[in-house]
């Protein structure tokens, strides 16, 4: 490909795909729309990666400090009021960003504006947010019903699971977890109504059934709104026997966010 790059610069001259400024090569931000991506940082909870400083503030939360036997082997990391309140089934979250206008857009190209090359860029930034995994992980990613993935022509999840399986040197199971039941866009739903709507909607496949028994399961997915798709991909895992699940995600909305991130209609939908 490299052969061919200032061919390709030549008829498609690279450009931001957030503001169109020009660019030295294919696949970035310019410089000034890096600075509007929200990266989370530290301290957060170990659980979910809730960051646990108020970034209008600059004030620390109040985390919780509690025993390895209290969080089934965290050790005594930070964990958020939240994740005390309803322990998470899977065992961490790794968000490239946090939500805000600038993720929304390139989810928004990515997803709906057929995008795809953005799927690069993505992953990319999702890839160093990944802790060290050591052995073997399965990358999975969440599943579009078979009408949705026909009238949309691509899953993007599982464009950024294959960048970041190649990334990880980590096999991909594209087909790992199936949507069984046809569900509404959940964009502009709540937390409710969207862990209703995807009550019985995804399955672990069965031809995979000795394969994800007492596996290591990476789940990737572009956004992670209410967590109500994830809880369903990670309970079909749990029930297929996965011994861990790890999310790994572009976009990461917090809860306080939801109800304005849901006001964006389909964006934030499968």
């Amino acid at each position: 490909m490299s052969a061919l790059e200032p061919v390709v610069d030549l008829v498609f001259p690279p450009r931001c795909p957030l503001c169109g400024a020009a660019l030295a090569s294919q696949g970035g931000l310019c410089a000034e729309c890096w600075h509007t991506l929200v990266i989370p940082g530290e301290p957060s909870c170990a659980r979910c990666q809730r960051p646990l400083v108020d970034r209008a503030e600059g004030q620390d939360h109040e985390p919780e400090d509690h025993k390895a036997e209290d969080l089934q082997g965290m050790g005594s990391a930070l964990v958020c009021a939240p994740c005390l309140a309803h322990p998470p089934r899977h065992d961490g979250i790794s968000a490239a960003t946090l939500y805000n206008d600038a993720s929304r857009r390139l989810v928004l190209a990515f997803k709906h504006g057929r995008r795809v090359a953005l799927a690069g860029l993505l992953s990319r930034l999702i890839v160093p947010r990944i802790p060290v995994l050591e052995g073997e992980w399965l990358v999975v990613p969440v599943p579009l019903h078979r009408w949705r993935l026909w009238t949309r022509g691509y899953n993007q999840s599982a464009l950024l699971a294959a960048r970041i399986g190649k990334a990880l040197g980590q096999p991909v199971l594209v087909d790992g977890l199936v949507r069984v039941k046809r569900t509404p866009s959940l964009g502009g739903l709540g937390r409710k109504a969207r862990a209703a709507a995807l009550s019985g909607a995804i399955r672990a496949k069965p031809a995979w059934a000795a394969r994800l028994n007492g596996a290591r399961i990476l789940l990737v997915d572009d956004v992670l709104t209410s967590g109500a798709t994830t809880d369903a991909c990670v309970r079909a895992l749990r029930k297929a026997g996965a011994a861990r699940v790890r999310i790994a995600c572009f976009a990461r909305v917090l809860d306080e966010s939801l109800d304005d991130a849901a006001k964006g209609g389909s964006d934030l939908g499968a």
